[in-house]
Formats: structure tokens, sequence, C-alpha cells
């Protein structure tokens, strides 16, 4: 399981880290032994934090080449273990999101490929702030465990074919470093770190090809439509040339995706999409994300091969038996997969009135995420609780019309003086006009 870098063919003379520093801020491009170099000095602590620091900024201001993200990315893979999964013969295809606002696919799409004959192996890493985890949203579910080694996650994946963990700290650990580094220096956004960072890690879990959804909007820390779709061609680029099959999806994320932000609350939505039911917009994202998987896959051949096999097991109720499957398997209480009316509710609840007659124009996703936050879902330290019943659901959509005094969204909490801060933020995330708005497209742009 543990991987070996290649040895360089020619002697490499160590540059100063200086020198480093001045050729990517005047524009050069590094060769793999100086990325290399970077990295093993970023490991072992030999490059000083303030130089790995300028660094870092002068590749967010200069960019990389394609080469050099791709060399970034497999050096990065490389720095740790990379999980063998070839004795597997099932396809094995992971998903990645960049995070967004009630964005609970994750949820669904790993049982509903399961289902397919798919091997999912998901791992997930820390998201940016105010985006709620997917393994938070299962810690919703008394006894779920996302912790494991890599050989239980291998077990597990040989076993029932899909996992959806936390990830070790044994993969990627480069990445960590860079990750911690890209938070203080405010460099998050820089294309070729995301794309290493991402891609670093995924092809570390042993995945043969990745299903890539590229958010974009005010719910998401990408803003701009032109980046997002630069970040799609990036990764996708860059997974082709490590070999692997890679598909990704541009998606709106100027609104929160389906009718709740929380955990138990989108667990529950899980649940219902995993029934066949839920609200319109994740259907229609779960649909396109599961056709590209199990056509990346290869179980189906045709776009509408592919459409046939997603509705179905969505439909007969294979994918929810693959998630009671790995709830199972991962310790949780499969009794509130069959009874969600099990999970604990918050002791109040309360409309968000609209302010006056109109239609949804807006919605700052952000501002729901962050006023769910207050309510009791974030956490300021690693030893707060989450509450699992707050949350915010019956989400209004953009282009939806409203009378004075109708609930904009029903709100989930425990606590009055929470809810007093999480107010100014549920109604400052919405603006309503007089005409009705055209609703952004979900699905943007797909790259192949």
């Amino acid at each position: 399981m543990t991987s070996k870098r290649n040895i360089p063919t020619r002697r490499f003379i160590k540059p100063t880290f200086n020198f480093l520093i001045e050729k990517k801020r005047d524009g050069g491009e590094f060769s793999q032994e100086e990325i290399r170099y970077i990295i093993d000095s970023t490991l072992d602590g030999e490059m000083p934090r303030h130089q790995l620091a300028a660094l870092a900024m002068a590749i967010y201001f200069s960019g990389m080449s394609a080469q050099e993200t791709a060399d970034l990315t497999e050096e990065m893979m490389l720095s740790g273990e990379v999980i063998d999964l070839s004795h597997i013969a099932k396809p094995k295809i992971d998903k990645y999101s960049t995070g967004g606002v009630g964005d609970k696919t994750s949820l669904v799409l790993v049982p509903l490929a399961m289902a397919s004959g798919v091997v999912v192996p998901l791992m997930c890493g820390v998201e940016h702030d105010y985006i709620i985890s997917t393994l938070d949203k299962l810690a919703a579910v008394p006894g779920f465990k996302s912790h494991q080694t890599n050989e239980h996650f291998v077990a597990q994946l040989a076993r029932i074919g899909g996992a959806i963990v936390a990830q070790t700290e044994n993969l990627a650990p480069a990445d960590a470093k860079f990750y911690e580094l890209r938070k203080d220096t405010g460099t998050i956004p820089s294309l070729p770190l995301i794309t290493g960072s991402v891609l670093s890690k995924k092809l570390a879990e042993g995945s043969e090809g990745l299903v890539i959804d590229v958010k974009w909007g005010n719910g998401s820390f990408i803003k701009d439509l032109e980046q997002a779709k630069q970040l799609a061609r990036s990764m996708t680029r860059v997974g082709r040339s490590m070999k692997r099959r890679c598909v990704a999806l541009v998606t709106d994320m100027n609104q929160p995706l389906g009718d709740t932000v929380g955990t138990a609350l989108e667990v529950k939505e899980a649940i219902q999409l995993l029934n066949g039911q839920g609200p319109e917009d994740m259907k229609e994202l779960v649909l396109k994300l599961g056709m590209e998987i199990v056509r990346l896959a290869g179980v189906a051949g045709s776009t509408l091969s592919a459409k046939q096999t997603v509705q179905r097991h969505l439909s007969d109720g294979s994918a929810l038996e693959k998630f009671k499957d790995l709830v199972r398997a991962q310790g949780g209480d499969v009794s509130f997969i069959e009874h969600p009316e099990k999970f604990p509710p918050a002791r109040h609840i309360r409309k968000l009135p609209a302010p006056k007659r109109g239609y949804v124009h807006t919605i700052n996703a952000a501002m729901i995420a962050r006023g769910v936050h207050i309510l009791g879902v974030g956490k300021t330290n690693a030893h707060d609780k989450i509450d699992h019943s707050v949350g915010v659901s019956e989400i209004k959509k953009v282009g939806t019309q409203v009378i004075q005094g109708e609930p904009l969204m029903m709100i989930h909490y425990n606590d009055e003086a929470k809810l007093e801060q999480a107010l100014e933020y549920f109604k400052n995330a919405y603006r309503l006009a007089p005409k009705r708005p055209t609703p952004p497209p979900l699905i943007v742009e797909r790259v192949a």
C-alpha cells in the first residue's frame, strides 16, 4: 500500500528557497525535480513557513502550467500512502464536490453507484468554513463511525462496494500542510493548488476515475463562473494526464440545494431522494451526476442507458438498501434510515415571513449556511458538539412568488438567543422583487 517516488535519472542540484520563490514570482516554470524538492522540504520542515507562505502567494498570482500542476498533484499524492484497489474487480469511481450549501448528493450518489455495480471509495477532507461536511451529516445517525484505518476502508469496499470515511493522515500528508498554509495566506482559491489538493487525495484513494461537481456562486468559495469553468478544465486535464477517467460538471450554487440545510434534516431529505422523491433540483443533480458515474464506470454505454440505470435504482429501492448496508457497516443505527421520524426534532419551529409581496429574486446561500451554523451546527472549537436537530427547511427558491407573511423558510431551533443572531443572516439572505426573475440553470457546463 505504500508508494515509492520516482528517482530522478540525473543529478539534481538543490536550489535555494529564495531562488524558487523568485522564479515563480517572475512567471517561471518549475521542473518536476524542483516540485519534488518543494514537497519534500515541506514535509520535513526544511523550508521555513514564511518562505513557504511567500511561495504559495507567488503561485497564487503567477499560476502554474498544466505540466507543473500535474507534477504537483503526483508529488503530493506520492508524499504518503497510495491505496491499491486492483484486487477489487468492479470499476472504482469516486465523486468530489467543491462544496455547497444544502448539498447532500454524496449521501445519495454513493449508494446509487453501489447499486449500479460501481465501487465508491469516498474519503472526505476538511470543508471550507460554512459548508456542513458529509461526515457531519452522517454523524446525525446514532453510532455512525467515520474514522477507519486504510485496511478497514479497503475491506469494506471489497465487502459491500462503498464507504464514506474521513481522510486518513497518511494519505497525501503534504497536501494537509499546504492546505493549512493556504487558509492562513488567503490562497485557497488558487486553481493549481486546488487541483493538486483534490486530485492528490482522490487518486491516492485508489479510484480509477472521478466525477467532479464544481460549484460556483455566492454559496461557494468560487464566486466567478469563468473561474469555476477553468477549475473544471484543470482537474479533468490533470486527471487524464495521470491516466484516470475524469469528467466535471459546473453547477450553480447561488441558492441552497434542495429544501433543507442542517445535518439530520439533510439526511432525511437524502432518504426521500433514495425513495425516488425529494425536491426537483436535487433530483436533477443526482440524476446527472449519477449518469456520469455509471458511464465513466462502463456500466452504461449510452446516455439513455445511464439515465435508465440511475432512475431504476432510485425507484426500486435498491439504492436505499445499499445506503442501509453502508450505514450498518460503519456502525450506524439502520432503524433511523428505515424510520426517519426517529431523528429527534428541534424543540421549536418558526417561520421566516416574507416582508412583502413579490418574487424571490436572489438568495445568498452562504448567509443561510452561516445562520444555520449559529443555530448549533457550527463548531467554534474542537470540543463543541453539533446540534443535529437544528437547521432550516421548506426553503423558497429563486422565482417563487410569495405574499406578505408567507414563510420563506422554516427555522428549526432550540436556543432563543442563537435564533436572534441567526435571524439577521436569514433575513438578509433573501431579496424580493415585483417581477419574476429567470432562475439560473443548475447545470452550467460539462467538461470531459
